[in-house]
């Protein structure tokens, strides 16, 4: 694959490097796409509203620079992508907080990246969405997910899109919130009977991905859908669960109407420990189509859930 000279940089070592400006760099995968960039010799600029952040994370700064930028400011996001041969667009917003939307962030936001990567002569877009995005779903965050992927496509036609599933990792928000439940709980709550299927993927596999279609693999313009070895319905996932912890935990159904109750009452909350898009996607199929090219057509071959519960979860 050819890139464009002048989307280069010289590092101070002298070596040239080809430029990947990544929105939403200091997130939980957006570290690993930086750690997965530079490893593979790429110069990374990390976008985001708290650059700093990225420093304390990584103790070298070589093929690695920082720029403060929102997606919802546009000039911040022209100055981003200023001379990257890749963007990468993995902001995401699971809580809405005054001007901090779904659709300012994941529709309009999306929209601006894509644009201003358009007018950069961008080589290569790459957009973080996720399975189950639909235009007609209950859920305000999985809708603006749906049309946010529509608007990069009609800004940057040759775009690409990765949907995972449920991201799991070390320090994540999926697993952890499932293997502290059955560690305290001997009775656990399912939404409905739990027969909605998922297909967990590793955090560190997405981020694998992502740093290969910025070196130049897998096919732009293509949507691919991610998913790990495995799928489970959540009554399995939880047995799973329970037998890593020890525990053998007694599964009670829960209507769906209640769970929904739920998480709009949890609204209130600053920091609500159930959304109604958690509802959404926990209440039908969350896995990867055969139909669409996954982790195994960039190079990667997925991470079980059991390694990682055994390898980090003890």
């Amino acid at each position: 694959m050819c890139f464009s000279p002048d989307k280069v940089v010289e590092d101070a070592d002298g070596t040239t490097k080809r430029r990947v400006t990544l929105f939403g760099g200091t997130g939980f995968l957006g570290r690993r796409i930086v750690a997965r960039l530079l490893k593979r010799g790429l110069h990374v600029r990390v976008a985001a509203r708290h650059p700093d952040k990225i420093r304390e994370t990584f103790d070298t700064t070589e093929g690695l620079e920082t720029i403060r930028a929102d997606v919802r400011d546009e000039a911040s996001v022209v100055a981003a992508v200023e001379g990257a041969d890749t963007v990468i667009n993995s902001v995401a917003l699971y809580v809405e907080q005054g001007d901090a939307t779904f659709r300012a962030v994941h529709v309009e936001g999306a929209r601006r990246v894509a644009e201003a990567s358009r007018q950069a002569r961008t080589t290569r877009l790459l957009q973080i969405s996720g399975i189950g995005a639909g235009t007609d779903a209950p859920s305000s965050y999985v809708r603006c997910r749906a049309e946010g992927e529509a608007a990069v496509r009609e800004a940057f036609p040759q775009a690409t899109i990765f949907r995972p599933s449920a991201i799991f990792g070390p320090d994540d928000a999926f697993l952890n919130t499932f293997v502290t439940i059955a560690r305290r709980f001997p009775i656990i709550a399912t939404l409905g009977r739990g027969t909605a299927r998922v297909q967990p993927v590793c955090v560190d596999d997405v981020a694998e991905a992502a740093a290969r279609f910025a070196d130049g693999e897998g096919e732009a313009g293509q949507v691919y859908e991610l998913g790990g070895p495995d799928v489970y319905s959540y009554r399995d996932f939880l047995r799973l669960i329970g037998r890593h912890v020890g525990r053998q935990p007694l599964l009670v159904p829960i209507p769906l109407a209640i769970w929904a109750g739920l998480a709009t009452a949890a609204k209130l909350l600053p920091n609500p420990p159930l959304t109604d898009a958690q509802v959404f996607l926990m209440s039908r199929d969350n896995i990867a189509s055969p139909n669409l090219p996954g982790l195994q057509d960039l190079g990667v071959t997925p991470t079980s859930i059991e390694t990682v519960l055994k390898r980090d979860f003890r």
